[in-house]
């Protein structure tokens, strides 16, 4: 069963799994967000943990002390993930009934003063914390090392649990890419959804019905091209930064052979069986091709069917093609992390003497 969850935690298998899930859980949001689906899932995940946490390589890496931050995380996410979901099941069932949903209604519309309601609240919040902290910092001994060493780096060398998922798009894209321009397009991307999405509907209250598009955009962003990540360069990302299953052992002789092969060289010397094109614009023309119609022939295409002139006749071309280049710009990691595990991919547009790659 270890070598099975092992095999399963690997990307190339575990983030379609993670994405197929997720679709699954908007799609049955009503049934995932119901006492009794919360109920059945703490019955099953509790047992499952605590037989994890029976492995020594398990519960070495969860109770390291960088990790527990990320623990914390992701319990809470889980919990409000399916604590939005209830409230939005509860207020969606209600709307199909003809009726008001609970934020509506007049006993949940009393308005109180800022003080002392709101600051007595934050004012407790902020001694809970505060305790919490000391109570955590006595617990769990603050990782510190010794002073910088320019001759001795750690390996794996991580970056604090925040940046984790940039440093996961390293692999799949140059620096500029996963460092700069991925994280705007997703960032961005997720304040934006607010202001391309102009349906009124859902505005001081829980529902998914009346809002499905800008929850999913931004729940996908959030969830499986953010936390995801994290998890992974946290839990599953070891020495030399190879991957490890959740019950194996971080062994630091452990290398994995990655061949990077770039378009050009599948399109000329794989496909062709020709050498490589001393012409930097000829050499690297199927990935700028590839690009262009990426770019600039799927907008259209999509805002051709019934589902684009929907959103084209309720949204306006302008924000209808900010959301569609925000769209490709975050699915874009997918595809690239897909091509990667497959294919071997590195660049589907490699101009180094440019310092430009893609």
């Amino acid at each position: 069963m270890k070598e099975i969850i092992n095999w399963m935690a690997e990307p190339i298998r575990s983030f379609p799994t993670f994405a197929i899930l997720f679709f699954l859980m908007l799609k049955h949001y009503k049934t995932v967000g119901t006492k009794k689906f919360a109920y059945i899932s703490l019955a099953v995940f509790f047992p499952a943990i605590c037989w994890f946490c029976a492995d020594p390589n398990f519960i070495k890496i969860i109770l390291w002390p960088d990790n527990i931050p990320i623990n914390i995380l992701i319990i809470t996410i889980t919990f409000f993930t399916w604590l939005t979901l209830y409230k939005c099941a509860e207020n969606d069932n209600r709307i199909e009934a003809g009726q008001l949903p609970l934020e509506a209604l007049p006993e949940n519309r009393e308005k109180v003063w800022s003080w002392p309601n709101l600051v007595y609240t934050e004012l407790f919040m902020i001694i809970a914390c505060t305790i919490f902290l000391i109570v955590w910092a006595i617990i769990f001994k603050a990782p510190l090392e010794e002073p910088a060493n320019p001759t001795w780096a750690p390996n794996p060398a991580k970056a604090p649990w925040y940046f984790l998922g940039l440093q996961e798009m390293l692999v799949y894209f140059d620096p500029w890419m996963a460092g700069v321009v991925l994280p705007v397009i997703i960032l961005v991307g997720l304040i934006l959804i607010p202001y391309i999405d102009t349906n009124p509907k859902g505005n001081g209250y829980y529902t998914f019905a009346e809002r499905k598009m800008a929850i999913t955009g931004f729940m996908f962003g959030w969830l499986v091209l953010w936390i995801y990540l994290i998890i992974v360069g946290t839990f599953l990302r070891g020495p030399n930064w190879t991957f490890y299953g959740p019950f194996e052992f971080w062994d630091f002789h452990k290398v994995e052979p990655m061949y990077n092969v770039n378009l050009s060289e599948y399109f000329w010397i794989k496909i062709f069986n020709t050498p490589m094109p001393t012409s930097l614009i000829l050499r690297e023309i199927p990935g700028i091709i590839i690009t262009v119609i990426y770019l600039l022939m799927i907008p259209p295409i999509i805002g051709a069917t019934k589902f684009g002139k929907k959103i084209i006749e309720k949204s306006g071309q302008i924000r209808f093609y900010i959301f569609v280049m925000l769209v490709l710009g975050m699915t874009s990691l997918p595809i690239k992390m897909i091509l990667r595990w497959l294919f071997d991919l590195k660049y589907i547009i490699a101009l180094p003497e440019w310092e430009l790659n893609l």
